[in-house]
């Protein structure tokens, strides 16, 4: 007897029963159990009652040595044998379908897939090993309903063929897409909606989404009773309840039906659930894989986790898998189908369980994600000033723009300090890079640029002082950086920069100028001098203070930007006349306006100061010697700036505490004291001395003869505080007018 090979014998088969080896495409390529319509054969040789009776079908054409020597063959009634890797491959071919399988290639000479079959060697039978679809089986098991497919168990549209299932492509197509979907979002509630949109109406009609209440971080051990929050939970609705089509990830919808009473209780389960340490819940998700709601262990624990008096449908058709990220259990998801529908399968236990991997994990990346970007967000906000001062004589306003949103952290800085004299320091600084590192960077040298600017160190000083800062931080801490020195009596500004673009004054008539300034060194170079020049800052004139990525991109240069800069300031002044400035805010935004889509690649800083000033009318100012007399003398030349000002009202008041301040310089200065009255919304006294020591309020002891000046000083006056200067102090304090 000639033995003759079928196309694919020589193939290793897989052997039959649960002890099979792993197929190296993934467990969801096949499935074990049997298929409905099939034979109780379906293991070894192909199923006879399935197909189409033997005599319908033509034999295979032989040669006459096949016919004397085979006798096997020569019968066209009898079936040829076939090993269980041609049974598989005849099972994923259509129904009607007459092609044949060309035999594997193996190795470099192999055959090619389109080569002619061999006509001397037997094909499988076209219908082997597909199950029929429609009514019942030929061999009288039962089949799915009429007019229903055997994929979905839903309605088959009239007249349209049966659809041949290979229900493990669709399980793989299937995982491959939600996978995908979930993979998409980036945040908890995205990554939690793809999961519910991935797998309804296509795995399921409804689903529950439990997650921890609160959801750990990283490897922080969670403290207290484990408590399960409902999350989010969909299902599919009909178009009687107002119901849009599903979102597939774009495969067919199938057809809308009524939801089942039963799914929808399920819908309303409890929103919190605490789940009992050694429960029958908490050994369900101790145990992570997925089980049916059928099973002892899930109807025990479905209850604890739904809430008393929810039922479910019945049969395998709910199943509870539970999430588990990186460390522990951090969920539990329930798929629920209807009673219409097939119920799960085994295989589908796989699906959920990949389902839920992959939903656990990102959940954990998520939350990962959501601190840091938070950590990084306060950061930034803690870095920068939160409210801008309102310093006498000048307005202000700012803005800051990230390099992008999903890292709202970089190196820019500004900041506004009131100084002594009724001044104001106005800073400006971008430190290389945008990252984390940077804006630590920068928060160093905006505390060392804060406490500078409270010795009153001239501008040139702190920028030397910054720049010896940034060396002791790294030898790579780069950094530029703007300071300047606003005086409203005197209508004057000192400016040095290091390394910084230079700043660009509008002025009240429309005019816009870039300040020249001397460039200077990157603070962090070291070995260099910085130098300071002293401008007219005149009343209703806008200095703007900015960073690099206002104006320069890949688009353009620095200078290009500065020029633009400049016309764009210039015609918007242009809009509110010349004898009217732009609102300041108004201003910002206008100057930002001109970024376009792509000129945004570095962080955006800006600080806008309007001076106003303070007119010559409104300042008094003395220099007083250290005498016994001097307050006596303060006390009347404070009384009679009152009566010029019309503030006669305040002249007990001022002079109570005048008095109080200048005895106070005059124990200890050795130098001439000076005294100075402002008239702004307020009325601001200020005494200078050359002590550098700071006064201290204390509770004097009702013996003490003194100790009482700065009480009655805090006592009365609106604000009070003293400045340390490179030459001594300055005791100032501030009353209402009204």
């Amino acid at each position: 007897m000639t033995e003759h090979l079928t196309p694919h014998e020589g193939r290793k088969a897989p052997a039959a029963g649960p002890t099979a080896p792993a197929d190296p495409r993934g467990a969801l390529l096949r499935s074990p159990e049997p298929r409905e319509g099939t034979g109780a054969g379906a293991g070894s040789t192909a199923p006879t009652a399935a197909r189409a009776p033997a005599a319908a079908q033509p034999p295979h054409p032989q040669t006459p040595a096949q016919q004397t020597s085979s006798p096997q063959t020569s019968s066209p009634q009898t079936p040829a044998p076939q090993t269980p890797t041609a049974q598989a491959s005849a099972a994923r071919t259509p129904a009607g379908d007459t092609r044949s399988e060309a035999p594997v290639p193996s190795g470099e000479h192999s055959q090619s897939s389109a080569a002619e079959p061999d006509p001397h060697r037997p094909r499988p039978a076209p219908d082997s090993g597909v199950p029929a679809q429609p009514g019942p089986t030929p061999d009288g098991s039962a089949g799915p309903p009429d007019g229903e497919e055997r994929r979905s168990g839903l309605p088959r549209p009239p007249g349209s063929a049966p659809v041949a299932m290979r229900r493990d492509g669709d399980r793989l197509r299937f995982v491959g897409a939600a996978t995908r979907r979930i993979a998409r979002g980036i945040d908890l509630d995205e990554i939690v909606m793809g999961l519910c949109r991935a797998t309804v109406p296509t795995f399921s009609d409804a689903i529950l989404v439990y997650l921890r209440d609160p959801l750990p971080v990283g490897d922080e051990r969670p403290t207290g009773p484990l408590v399960l929050r409902l999350r989010r939970s969909d299902r599919l609705r009909s178009l009687e309840e107002g119901g849009d089509e599903p979102d597939t990830d774009g495969a067919a919808p199938p057809a809308l039906q009524v939801v089942q009473p039963d799914i929808a209780d399920v819908m309303g389960s409890a929103e919190l659930c605490e789940v009992r340490p050694g429960g029958a819940l908490a050994e369900v998700l101790r145990g992570v894989r997925p089980v049916f709601a059928d099973s002892a262990a899930a109807r025990a624990a479905l209850p604890e986790l739904l809430g008393e008096g929810r039922t479910l449908p019945g049969g395998q058709r709910a199943i509870l898998a539970p999430l588990r990220g990186r460390r522990r259990v951090i969920g539990a998801a329930v798929f629920l189908r209807r009673p219409d529908r097939p119920a799960f399968e085994a295989d589908d236990l796989l699906v959920a369980a990949q389902l839920a991997t992959h939903s656990a994990l990102g959940i954990d990346k998520a939350v990962l994600y959501g601190r840091e970007a938070y950590i990084a967000d306060e950061l930034q906000r803690t870095m920068l000033p939160e409210t801008l001062p309102r310093p006498t004589g000048v307005r202000l306003a700012s803005r800051y723009l990230p390099a992008a949103e999903t890292a709202r952290v970089g190196g820019d800085w500004y900041d506004a300090i009131p100084l002594p004299g009724s001044r104001v320091a106005l800073v400006v600084g971008d430190v290389m890079g945008h990252s984390m590192t940077s804006a630590a960077i920068m928060g160093q040298l905006r505390t060392t640029a804060q406490t500078l600017a409270g010795l009153d160190l001239p501008p040139q000083e702190v920028l030397h002082h910054l720049d010896e800062q940034a060396q002791r931080l790294g030898s790579d801490r780069m950094a530029t950086c703007l300071y300047a020195v606003y005086d409203p009596v005197s209508h004057r500004i000192t400016i040095a920069n290091a390394g910084h673009p230079p700043p660009v004054l509008l002025h009240l008539g429309g005019r816009a100028e870039v300040l020249r300034v001397p460039p200077g060194a990157p603070i962090g170079v070291g070995g260099v001098d910085f130098e300071a020049v002293e401008l007219d800052a005149p009343a209703g004139a806008t200095l703007l203070l900015y960073t690099d990525g206002l104006v320069e991109s890949r688009l353009r240069d620095v200078w290009t930007g500065i020029e633009q800069l400049r016309e764009r300031l210039a015609a918007t002044a242009q809009l509110t006349g010349p004898d009217h400035p732009p609102p300041l805010e108004a201003l910002c935004d206008e100057v930002l306006d001109m970024l376009g889509p792509g000129d945004r690649d570095d962080d955006i800083a800006l600080l806008a100061a309007r001076f106003d000033g303070i007119a010559p009318s409104d300042v008094a100012y003395w220099f007083l010697e250290p005498e016994n007399a001097t307050p006596s003398r303060a006390r009347r030349l404070a009384r009679s700036a009152l009566v010029r000002w019309g503030l006669e009202e305040l002249s007990d008041s001022v002079e109570l505490l005048v008095s109080e301040v200048v005895t106070n310089a005059v124990r200890y200065a050795s130098r001439p004291i000076t005294l100075r009255l402002l008239r702004t919304d307020v009325l601001r006294c200020e005494v200078g001395d050359d002590v550098p020591q700071l006064p201290r309020l204390r509770n004097a002891r009702a013996t003490d003869e003194g100790g009482r000046g700065l009480y009655l000083v805090n006592k009365m006056a609106r604000r009070w505080g003293a400045t340390r200067l490179s030459t001594g102090k300055v005791v100032w304090f501030e009353l209402n007018r009204n």
